[in-house]
């Protein structure tokens, strides 16, 4: 609400009000179906910061309004000391020390120069659902990074003692050292092969 004086005389209000993203209430509830839970921690009023919640479908308990930058930072590290992993949102300078302080920041390409620099990803379609797709690029990079380690791992576990001739006595078999290079520059290709998977990476 904007007070409007004249002379020392109130003469009249305006009401201000924020307006949703369009995409914002459909983010938030895939969001939740991914099983996250979402809060909102603001500087905005209380009444202002509830609306939002509530056209959101956001509990009321899920919402920390009128905070200062400094008490994003203790809200999140407060979050952090209940050992969860908190990812934050953000646009504006007042954003900036909290994306520093959470696990994962996401500024939006339309934010502030500060609010980028102290994100870890910076979405450049200004768009709110592509943190869906930023989680699902992340958890499949994850996966990818686990194939890829336990392929090595087992290639080596098997492929070593091969090749030091640990079944030599008993069975006659070993690697010769042209046939284990050439099994290691395949485990090699096999491995960058299954990483580049990731660009037909798909919702």
């Amino acid at each position: 609400m904007v007070y409007v004086a004249l002379a020392r005389q109130l003469v009249g209000l305006l009401a201000a009000a924020d307006q949703l993203r369009p995409e914002a209430a459909e983010t938030v509830a895939k969001l939740h179906q991914m099983g996250l839970q979402v809060q909102i921690i603001t500087g905005d009023q209380p009444i202002a910061a509830q609306a939002i919640a509530q056209a959101l479908d956001i509990p009321p308990d899920c919402v920390l309004a009128g905070v200062t930058p400094a008490g994003k930072v203790e809200a999140i590290a407060a979050l952090q000391a209940q050992g969860r992993t908190v990812a934050i949102v953000g646009d504006g300078i007042n954003d900036a020390p909290a994306l520093a302080q959470a696990d994962v920041g996401i500024a939006l390409t339309s934010g502030t120069d500060a609010a980028m620099e102290a994100a870890d990803i910076v979405l450049m379609r200004d768009r709110l659902s592509d943190v869906l797709e930023a989680i699902r690029l992340s958890r499949a990079t994850f996966n990818k990074i686990r194939q890829n380690l336990g392929w090595a791992f087992t290639y080596n576990l098997v492929g070593i003692p091969l090749a030091a001739g640990v079944l030599l006595p008993a069975y006659g078999i070993s690697l010769s050292p042209a046939v284990a290079g050439g099994l290691m520059a395949f485990s090699s290709v096999s491995v960058v092969f299954n990483s580049l998977l990731l660009r037909w990476h798909r919702h």
